[in-house]
């Protein structure tokens, strides 16, 4: 007499596998792909000329259709970048071919010198994606850096710690600037 191995019921098998489906779309979350968080001014007044702006306050960066650099008059490297912005801005010994500094008296940091730059980005049609976002990411760590170092040195905490009348005491000391133009067909090598 032959003995009969015992089955597995596979009724529900199906139900099981259609609930785990269901658990796994409902808990998985999708790549979303994210842009550059910057707040956009308001558009300018039609009738009011824009303003005059000194050649030393503005800092030229220009990304060709091959992914190079062109900065302030001179070949540049994405890897320097951040260094090279932070020194426009930041201008140390005062020189006369970085940015002016204008005083004010800004709440909760007392009597500033705030620098007139301006970083000025240009993009050429045929500029890849990575190398705009690399060069976005420079500029604003430069920022941030800076943003940081004067939290440090006002408050003893990292820019992202402080409380939001110190942060925006910070962001006022040291604002972002960036005027970003239209691409164009830039050309270079």
């Amino acid at each position: 007499m032959a003995r009969k191995s015992p089955e597995i019921n596979a009724g529900s098998m199906a139900d099981i596998a259609f609930l785990l489906l269901i658990f796994f779309l409902v808990t998985t979350t999708m790549d979303t792909d994210s842009g550059i968080s910057r707040r956009l001014p308001p558009p300018p007044d039609k009738d009011t000329p824009p303003p005059d702006v000194k050649e030393r306050n503005i800092f030229n960066v220009l990304v060709n259709k091959n992914d190079r650099l062109f900065v302030d008059g001179a070949w540049g490297d994405i890897k320097t970048l951040k260094d090279e912005t932070k020194i426009f801005l930041s201008n140390p010994n005062n020189s006369p071919d970085l940015p002016e500094k204008r005083e004010e008296n800004i709440p909760g940091l007392g009597v500033y010198q705030v620098s007139k730059g301006i970083i000025s980005l240009k993009n050429d049609r045929g500029t890849s994606y990575d190398m705009y976002i690399q060069v976005q990411n420079e500029l604003t760590a430069a920022v941030n850096e800076l943003r940081d170092d004067l939290a440090q040195d006002k408050f003893g905490k990292k820019f992202s710690e402080l409380k939001q009348s110190d942060a925006e005491a910070i962001q006022k000391a040291i604002p972002v600037s960036i005027s970003e133009a239209e691409p164009e067909d830039i050309g270079g090598n």
